[in-house]
């Protein structure tokens, strides 16, 4: 199936501003998973999740991490203060790996951050990057009664698709300032 025809499916709803995109490409996990496995040369998976997150909570196999944020910690007062420490090189490590032209699928943790993503990518020049609206771990379930209340267990890459906790050394980024060569 191709990317015309996953975006062909039915929706019920756009999705919620925090992760709509100037581009307005938008696929959930599942369909992500489809797209990818019919072309897994000419489709990229871009996970722009904290290295922490890409290596300890899992990943798709094959993709790549490339953060739009690192975390940071400070030691103020006694008390350590974290935060993301925004990723100034993250467009060009993006188009280190792929032309603008190219099928781009960006993914976080549930679909806030990749929006974020797409939308430095569109107005650098990109036209097929697509948010995957339910990320990696997915929506969570709203059931008071469910010892999941709260849990990220509704779709999202980690109930639709295979993943990994393997790390390619080649895919990952592991502190902010280092770089890797375009890939062919």
């Amino acid at each position: 199936m191709n990317i015309q025809q996953q975006q062909a499916a039915p929706t019920k709803q756009h999705p919620p501003k925090n992760k709509q995109t100037s581009l307005g490409l938008y696929v959930n996990a599942a369909q992500a998973y489809e797209i990818w496995k019919s072309d897994p040369d000419g489709v990229r998976i871009i996970d722009v999740r904290t290295p922490e997150e890409y290596g300890f909570i899992g990943h798709p196999d094959g993709a790549w991490n490339i953060p739009l944020a690192f975390v940071t910690y400070r030691r103020k007062n006694n008390i350590t203060e974290y935060g993301p420490n925004w990723n100034p090189q993250f467009v060009a490590e993006v188009k280190s790996l792929a032309d603008p032209t190219e099928t781009l699928l960006v993914m976080c943790r549930s679909g806030d951050r990749s929006a974020m993503a797409v939308n430095l990518l569109a107005a650098d020049g990109f036209k097929n990057a697509y948010t995957i609206t339910d990320g990696f771990e997915g929506d969570k379930v709203d059931d008071p009664g469910s010892v999941f209340h709260g849990k990220r267990m509704r779709n999202g890459w980690k109930n639709s698709a295979p993943w990994v906790y393997t790390i390619d050394p080649e895919k990952i980024i592991l502190e902010e300032g280092a770089s890797r060569q375009r890939v062919p």
